[in-house]
């Protein structure tokens, strides 16, 4: 496979102004009532889709509505709630860590910052990123398999991991990134699929690097 070009700095400017005209008020897709409902929505959403997350997430509220809950949870009934998601043992592990976590170190309440966020089980970069760009529109940009998609294949970023498009990403758009990232995974989710993409017409026709290869 052919090394892509790479997008041109001019490129890059208009790439971000497409996606913000597209997407001007680009949100998650997860359904939540509060910060502790996004984060565990978000923690769930791991390689699992968001619209099996708001299938299962309902329930799970229901029953665990705040942290002392979900903590004295017994874990054979949370995972009786996640066995529909993907990694549902570890999440399930992570979920009640994560609450116990809460009740220790910080009052009960979800930490709206990103180093405290990370310090929860099952919380990596990624996770405390999405939060802190839904809830706070952080100029915080996460890279998931659609981000990364959509990066590669608009020759924004060549990089092999998902944290390294990240800093790519995140120094070459500079600033909106919290709209950017909600516009680049509905793009990647809806339109430049990892499978049959929706060429015809897409409005970053004229800035895709891969439409004969689309190997990423």
């Amino acid at each position: 496979m052919p090394k892509v070009k790479k997008a041109t700095k001019k490129e890059i400017v208009e790439i971000k102004a497409l996606f913000l005209h597209h997407y001007p008020h680009s949100i998650t897709e997860l359904n939540y009532k509060n910060l502790y409902e996004l984060l565990i929505s978000v923690m769930l959403s791991a390689q699992c889709t968001d619209k099996r997350v708001n299938i299962i997430s309902p329930a799970l509220f229901a029953k665990y509505p705040h942290p002392i809950a979900l903590a004295n949870a017994h874990l054979d009934e949370v995972k009786s709630y996640l066995n529909t998601c993907s990694f549902f043992n570890n999440k399930s592990k992570n979920l009640i860590k994560m609450a116990q976590a809460l009740i220790e170190n910080y009052e009960g309440k979800v930490p709206l910052e990103r180093d405290a966020l990370m310090t929860l089980a099952g919380v990596g970069q990624k996770t405390a990123n999405v939060v802190m760009i839904e809830y706070a529109q952080a100029n915080l940009m996460a890279v998931d398999t659609h981000v990364y998609r959509v990066a590669h294949r608009l020759g924004l970023s060549d990089t092999k991991t998902a944290t390294k498009c990240e800093e790519e990403l995140s120094k070459k758009f500079k600033t909106d990134l919290h709209l950017l990232h909600q516009a680049m995974v509905l793009f990647g989710r809806y339109t430049c699929k990892a499978i049959k993409p929706l060429c015809e017409g897409c409005f970053m026709e004229a800035h895709c690097k891969t439409s004969q290869t689309f190997k990423v």
